[in-house]
Parts: structure tokens; sequence; C-alpha cells
């Protein structure tokens, strides 16, 4: 199988390189964006398989990062992961009908687990 390419949208630069250290320790690869706009320009350019989206960011936030990639028709398919510390069921609910595949509180999940999900979700 080749290998997933995951772009990684953070703007916290420790949260960034924990998620890309363990992402590529598992054997993924993994690009990385500082803001929302800069993720914006790599999910246009590069062939991401994922993408994980933090959402309080500057610039652009991840919901209109979201809905951009959506309105592109070469970003539209890419599935998303909110990755935030938003954990409202509003949020939760805003992230889905936006057409997040899933949302992940970050205080909730390690990288580990975090992992584990991507890593579930590509099995299917």
């Amino acid at each position: 199988m080749a290998k997933k390419t995951i772009l990684i949208v953070e703007d916290d630069a420790i949260i960034n390189s924990m998620y890309k250290t363990k992402l590529g320790l598992d054997g993924f690869e993994v690009l990385s964006a500082a803001n929302g706009l800069e993720g914006l320009e790599q999910a246009r350019k590069e062939k991401a398989d994922l993408i994980l989206l933090d959402v309080i960011m500057p610039q652009i936030d991840g919901f209109s990062v979201l809905e951009e990639l959506k309105k592109d028709k070469k970003t539209k398919d890419i599935p998303v992961f909110m990755l935030t510390n938003l954990g409202t069921d509003e949020d939760k609910e805003k992230g889905k009908k936006m057409g997040a595949v899933d949302y992940i509180v970050k205080s909730n999940l390690t990288p580990s687990q975090v992992s584990e999900k991507i890593q579930e979700f590509f099995k299917k």
C-alpha cells in the first residue's frame, strides 16, 4: 500500500511538531502548515489523503478553511478531521455539517490515539 499523505494545519508549533513526529513514525508522509492560508495553499498544491485541521488560527480559522476546501473541485474530496480544543456540541455539529469526516478534541486524545483513528479511517 502506498504511503498516505496527511496535511496538518495547526498554528501551535509544538502541537504541529508533535503530530508530525508521531504520524511520521507511524508510516505516514506528513506535510504541515502553520496557518489557514498556508493550509489552503498546501491542500491545493500537494495531494493529501487527509487533512488534520485546527479551528482557532490566525488569518483564516479552520471552519473557513474547511468551507474553502469544500468549494474547490480540486480539494473537495479530501477527507478532513477537525483537530481542535473547541469541544462544544455546536462546534462539532458545525464541523460535521460543513463536511468534516471527524471532529477530534485535542485535549481528549493523545497523538497516538489520533494516529489510530486515522489508521482506522484508512482501513474503511
